[in-house]
């Protein structure tokens, strides 16, 4: 999944102070082909799950990084659980040091050709990007990385610490091939996610933020069940499970988690507040001096912007049961999907509800178990300085804003390990152009040679 970029900076488009140029980057124009032709080809590889081109896109990657200089056995293929995971390092020169991870995905989500206007697994090229499922989610920065490594391998840069980049093959569902290689590279210094992290520009293509993603919330769907013994509709009696659930759901819908804030989140909102206009921006200015202010937090809480940023949330989202028209329903399910504030437990979320449907005949189930529980990682001083720097040298000034998704990616098996990860993916859009997981998903070709430049800066300063 390719998480949202910002929070709220779309809407300061009118009084951001920006610059109005970007620099001009020293990228080789050999360089920007490959990148964009390995992206084209990247496209072409239908790696749907369930499928069958995960590994051979992995080979045409492995191919890419032998011919830049990687001996063979330094990139290794493994397939898992009907997809694969690609595996390659960079050596250092200094094997005390922990190394470096980098991480991404190799898969895509489902595209129905009849649905779209192209073709999804045929790249086009078309009025400055490039259209095509996985477009931006995420075969841009794979296509990035690999890029910039292969062309580092072939000048004979020389890191401190090993590089090691790792490619998921099921990002965007049971995500049971990153969950293996973090506990293979839990030894690792620090990761950086292409999957996450990016800069934001406006409608006219002035650049807003460059957001980089320290934390993510954990997804978790529970489901309540309410079981009866049903009848002859003709015969209602005071026990009937769907008003029973509807009953439940009500005082779930009228429930808030508390309050909860963290270095990520605040370290966000105090980069937009000074520049969000109208009521939010008020209100977001006032959250910040208090994070008890109650009417700032229901002016933020009624926006959907700001309402995940806050604290934990469950929402109804599916809901099923009954079985013939004319009998009372003997079962009803209804699905609450939670987004939970890192450092709060799954656990302690499913006890939170059934506190608060107060319903002891309803059982309350956890119905996936690919997420898992993963707390924020630190702002570390280097990872901010080395991205800073990347980004400045792109667009001088820019403001840098720590971020929590809400969405779901690899990141999260490493943090839940204890090891630091960081979304730092290199490309700039607007926000009318973000159709990952939609229609006709596109990515801008002028994000090519700031996110070559971005990858390969950012790498060089923190593999020293």
């Amino acid at each position: 999944m390719k998480t949202p970029l910002l929070l709220g900076l779309a809407a300061c488009a009118a009084v951001l102070a920006v610059p109005a140029f970007a620099q001009d980057l020293k990228v080789d124009p050999a360089e920007h082909d490959a990148a964009l032709d390995l992206l084209k080809k990247g496209i072409a590889f239908r790696t749907v799950i369930p499928g069958d081109q995960v590994k051979p896109y992995a080979e045409y990657l492995k191919s890419v990084l032998v011919k830049g200089g990687y001996k063979p056995d330094e990139v290794k293929i493994e397939p898992l659980l009907g997809t694969a995971i690609l595996v390659a390092r960079y050596p250092g020169t200094d094997p005390s040091k922990k190394p470096i991870v980098v991480i991404d995905h190799m898969d895509v989500v489902e595209a129905k050709p009849a649905d779209w206007t192209r073709d999804p697994f045929t790249p086009v090229v078309e009025n400055g990007y490039v259209f095509g499922r996985g477009a931006i989610d995420d075969k841009f920065d794979v296509s990035m990385v690999i890029t910039v490594l292969a062309k580092l391998r072939h000048e004979g840069w020389k890191p401190g610490r090993d590089v090691i980049l790792a490619l998921s093959g099921d990002e965007e569902t049971l995500q049971q091939t990153a969950r293996k290689f973090a506990g293979d590279l839990k030894n690792a210094e620090l990761v950086l996610n292409g999957d996450a992290g990016g800069g934001e520009l406006s409608e006219d293509g002035k650049p807003l933020g460059y957001g980089i993603q320290a934390a993510e919330k954990t997804y978790a769907d529970f489901q309540i069940v309410v079981t009866n013994p049903g009848g002859h509709s003709s015969r209602p009696g005071k026990t009937n499970a769907i008003y029973q659930l509807s009953h439940d759901l009500g005082r779930l819908e009228a429930y808030r988690f508390p309050v909860m804030t963290s270095e990520i989140t605040m370290a966000g909102f105090k980069a937009t507040a000074p520049v969000l206009p109208g009521p939010v921006g008020d209100a977001l200015r006032r959250y910040v001096a208090n994070p008890k202010d109650q009417a700032a937090i229901d002016v933020l809480s009624a926006d959907p912007d700001f309402v995940g940023q806050l604290r934990t949330t469950c929402v109804a989202t599916m809901i099923e049961g009954g079985h013939a028209t004319n009998a009372l329903p003997q079962k009803v399910t209804a699905n609450v999907n939670c987004r939970i504030f890192p450092g709060v437990s799954s656990d302690s979320v499913r006890a939170t509800i059934a506190q608060v449907i107060a319903d002891p005949q309803a059982k309350i189930e956890r119905a996936n178990d690919g997420a898992i529980d993963a707390g924020a990682s630190p702002l570390r001083p280097d990872v901010l300085a080395a991205v800073t720097k990347a980004v400045h040298a792109r667009y001088p000034g820019l403001p840098i804003v720590p971020n929590m998704s809400a969405g779901a990616t690899d990141s999260m098996f490493f943090r839940a390990l204890g090891v630091p990860a960081y979304g730092v993916g290199g490309a700039f859009m607007k926000g009318s152009d973000d159709f990952a997981h939609g229609l006709n998903e596109r990515v801008p070709i002028a994000s090519i040679d700031g996110s070559l430049f971005q990858w390969e800066s950012v790498l060089k300063d923190l593999a020293k």
